[in-house]
């Protein structure tokens, strides 16, 4: 007799009765199977992965490179969301999109996800296998919408989120654009001016043995220094940017600069604005699928940039774990906007937490929209300015001995 067993197996993390975190193995013919088996167990599934997945990824991702693109992978959500809502079985929908690919290597990865469905694995099992184009977050709203037999209305509400967020990031990049190009432009017309220009007509004062204005003569300094070590420069700037870069992955340093990037009178509360939005949309989003609060919590942390504020997240996630409300956990450090502890704390209190978090993800991301055009509205002519007085410096410093020398003429 054979005593193998063919179904595949689900390593797994839940909660007990008593709120301690239970962690295993177990076996079970799908991903929502296991889950149900936690549940008639008394536990709370927080995470349930297929062992072959996490083989999976230890040996490599199909694709060496991102598939989809934001615009791409918003646009896949949006259309599965439609076939499902009209009701089409997951497998054809996935067939459908895959025979309609603009490009072949999105058509291979629906092929392949659409294989694995066919195969009986559900359909967050197939996303897990890669984890480059769907996030935690993904996976976990369409494992959520599966186990609640609403997948379709799930990504509907998830492809609405996709678009939140792709146009509050585009926004940003149009408000921040203008001013980087007048910066590129300003630097490259000053180096031009002080490595070609200056040296051809200061030149000419030089031969002449005139006595130089002062100004004359440390433009000539500052010309002679950019022409001798101009190649140093761009040296030390990539170094520190390398440098810059490397250091940003240990946690001490990136501690510091997130922590000193909130304190910030310029930049401060956008960056505070940019992250309360995006994890109070994440958080609304998967407590309104069903999701448990602290998953929820887990995945709306790991979409934090700010390592200050994924922190206080964290805590808050142990917080919550021992019993304490979530508007206390996130309101110990003070560093989340006081209307968003407001907003949670009411949703608390009325049971409507999901929408509560939904309108305070409204707010921050318009606050964030004003105050982007605000800074971009102080900084244009804050760097047009700039440029102008140090042209009209290197003007200056080539006009005054033409000046003096026509004096001297007369």
């Amino acid at each position: 007799m054979n005593f193998c067993s063919t179904m595949p197996a689900y390593r797994f993390t839940a909660l007990d009765t008593a709120g301690a975190e239970q962690s295993g193995v177990l076996e079970s013919d799908s991903a929502r199977g296991a889950r149900t088996l936690l549940r008639s167990r008394g536990l709370i599934p927080l995470q349930v992965e297929g062992i072959h997945e996490e083989a999976a990824q230890a040996s490599g991702r199909r694709f060496a490179r991102r598939v989809f693109n934001n615009q791409e992978r918003t646009l896949f959500t949006r259309q599965l969301a439609g076939l499902l809502v009209s009701g089409l079985p997951v497998e054809k929908a996935l067939a459908a999109l895959a025979e309609d690919a603009d490009r072949a290597e999105i058509g291979n990865l629906l092929s392949n996800l659409k294989s694995e469905v066919s195969a009986g694995h559900s359909l967050g099992d197939a996303l897990a296998q890669y984890p480059r184009e769907f996030k935690p977050i993904y996976r976990a709203l369409v494992s959520a919408g599966e186990d609640s037999g609403d997948l379709g209305l799930v990504m509907e509400r998830l492809s609405d989120y996709l678009e939140d967020q792709q146009a509050l990031r585009g926004k940003l990049v149009q408000a921040f654009a203008y001013p980087a190009i007048v910066v590129l432009v300003a630097v490259t017309v000053v180096v031009l001016l002080l490595t070609y220009v200056v040296p051809q007509v200061v030149g000419v004062f030089q031969g002449a043995h005139q006595k130089l204005p002062l100004l004359t003569l440390g433009l000539i300094a500052v010309s002679d220094f950019m022409r001798a070590w101009g190649w140093l420069i761009l040296i030390v700037l990539a170094v520190g940017a390398v440098v810059f870069a490397q250091a940003m992955k240990l946690p001490g340093p990136r501690l510091a600069f997130d922590a000193m990037m909130l304190r910030s009178p310029l930049f401060g509360r956008l960056i505070r604005g940019i992250n309360t939005a995006r994890f109070a949309s994440t958080l609304g989003i998967l407590g309104a699928a069903g999701v448990p609060i602290l998953r929820a919590l887990q995945a709306a942390a790991d979409t934090l940039s700010n390592s200050l504020l994924k922190a206080d997240a964290e805590e808050a996630i142990a917080l919550v774990r021992e019993g304490a409300t979530l508007a206390q956990s996130l309101a110990l450090h003070k560093r989340f906007p006081p209307v968003l502890i407001t907003f949670i704390r009411l949703g608390e209190q009325t049971g409507t937490l999901p929408q509560m978090l939904d309108r305070a993800a409204v707010q921050h991301a318009q606050e964030v929209q004003r105050r982007a055009m605000t800074l971009t509205t102080i900084l244009e002519p804050l760097l047009i300015l700039v440029m102008g007085g140090m042209v009209l410096l290197i003007v200056l410093a080539v006009m005054m001995p033409i000046i003096q020398m026509n004096n001297l003429v007369k």
